[in-house]
């Protein structure tokens, strides 16, 4: 297993910059080619498109083994938008290579992104059938495992196959990651404030990994109505500027203003950051994160810049994120603004028509709980104002 991979696999380090520089040590290595290339289109950054494009580019070239032809079918799908299509490529790889790590690990990242737990839980359960505990690479497929199975609503199992895998690898983030999200979903709040503060060294220096279990403190913390503990995690451990750490900032900064604490200084500055992705219009999960720094940091200009990009978006009926801007991106983004605005009778209205598949707009089931947090105070607050309209 390459160092690039195994940095993936247990999300630590960088693991994009040791396949750089496995591909720079032997540029004519298919497998060092396809692990840049997957990791690129893994990034919810639309600035890793052209590199990974380049990277396809050169993968076309190279005399490539039987097993490895059919991910470079796989990475033209995702390059095409089509990330559906790549999964079901990747599928077909598992079933003739189940120990196939890279697809197994690109796949289950897409189906995170399509929100689709149940795929991501099927791919899984298939692959264990096959692993012996002593394989290398088994705690991360127990660690995506499990956090297939928390998403599905099966808790004690997610939080036992966690558990296997931080037995054989304690340095796993995927397996702590898994068990937050189990806690967050049992209402598990101290425990879990205590268990990964005591398991922090294991985990911290892992990168914007390290920084979304941070996220999971900070919001057990705001459970439990401590949004001063919670405030002191964003200003010592949120700090980074890569697009996962903008999300989790912006999506702690809407929580705690949705608390009532006061955020401006603090979301300008996390505004700023986003500016330069407002007109991207490549990923509706990014793009609501997005609009959340623009009404906190009062930007109501990129808040226009990026409704714009994503009516643009829609306009162009293809690839995988024109369904889900249309659907919920377009609408949700337009719910935050009018929340922004004070218009909380819009903002409700907006949000409760979202349609059902709004679960696929990616992410895990606590991120995506931060419309239904919006929803219930913007009606709490259209409320209000009738209410003093009548007096």
């Amino acid at each position: 297993m390459s160092p690039a991979l195994a940095d993936f696999l247990a999300h630590r380090g960088d693991p994009l910059a040791a396949a750089r520089a496995a591909v720079r040590a032997d540029p004519e290595s298919g497998a060092a080619q396809l692990v840049e290339a997957t990791l690129l289109l893994c990034s919810r950054d639309a600035r890793d498109f052209e590199p990974a494009a380049r990277a396809y580019a050169r993968l076309t070239q190279l005399s490539l083994t039987v097993q490895q032809q059919p991910h470079v079918t796989a990475i033209r799908a995702a390059l095409e938008g089509d990330l559906a299509g790549a999964c079901r490529v990747y599928d077909e790889i598992l079933a003739r290579a189940p120990h196939d790590l890279l697809a197994l690990a690109a796949a289950q990242t897409f189906d995170y992104y399509l929100g689709s737990p149940a795929s991501q839980l099927a791919r899984t359960a298939r692959a264990l059938e096959t692993w012996q505990r002593t394989a290398p690479g088994y705690h991360a497929v127990l660690a995506m495992h499990a956090y297939a199975l928390q998403e599905c609503g099966a808790y004690e199992e997610a939080e036992a196959a966690a558990y296997r895998a931080l037995a054989l690898q304690p340095w796993d983030v995927r397996a702590h990651h898994a068990i937050a999200h189990v806690m967050e979903m049992q209402g598990r709040f101290e425990e879990g404030v205590r268990w990964l503060g005591a398991r922090s060294a294991l985990w911290t220096g892992a990168g914007a990994a390290s920084t979304h279990l941070w996220w999971h403190i900070a919001l057990y913390h705001l459970e439990l109505g401590r949004p001063e503990q919670a405030l002191a995690i964003y200003d010592h451990r949120m700090q980074g500027d890569s697009l996962s750490e903008l999300i989790d900032a912006s999506a702690l900064l809407w929580r705690l203003q949705l608390a009532g604490v006061p955020l401006e200084k603090r979301f300008h500055a996390v505004a700023a950051r986003w500016s330069p992705y407002a007109e991207d219009a490549y990923c509706a999960f990014n793009d609501l994160h997005a609009m959340m720094a623009f009404v906190g940091g009062q930007r109501p200009d990129d808040a226009s810049r990026l409704l714009a990009a994503l009516e643009r978006r829609v306009a162009r009926p293809s690839g995988a994120n024109h369904d889900m801007t249309r659907l919920v991106g377009l609408p949700a983004s337009r719910a935050l603004a009018a929340f922004g605005r004070g218009d909380f009778s819009s903002a409700a209205r907006l949000l409760r028509a979202l349609p059902p598949v709004a679960h696929r707009i990616g992410g895990s089931h606590a991120q995506r709980d931060v419309l239904h947090l919006t929803r219930a105070a913007a009606a709490a607050r259209s409320t209000g104002q009738g209410l003093r309209r009548a007096a």
